[in-house]
């Protein structure tokens, strides 16, 4: 049975960085407490793939635009907000 998400408000952002920064990305990454996950990927555009949790949108909007999109390293994101869980 599928469950609409309420609490808290989660997302994946995909990150694309400059070429050889991961690592120096990430560790910004972690010093942001609304990041719980974050894991350098292969096999797309995409660099890293942070899970990013807030107690609502609005908080989640304002980490996801203040926070990771102003490390410098980062070229550009896309944000999936999960609105249901299985």
């Amino acid at each position: 049975m599928a469950h609409r998400v309420s609490e808290p408000t989660t997302a994946y952002v995909l990150i694309n960085c400059e070429t050889g920064t991961q690592t120096v990305v990430i560790d910004e990454l972690r010093t942001i407490p609304h990041i719980v996950e974050a894991y350098e990927i292969y096999g797309s555009i995409y660099d890293i793939i942070a899970k990013v949790t807030a107690n609502n949108e609005n908080k989640l909007k304002e980490v996801i635009r203040n926070s990771i999109r102003r490390i410098e390293k980062i070229r550009s994101t896309q944000t999936m907000t999960v609105v249901m869980t299985i």
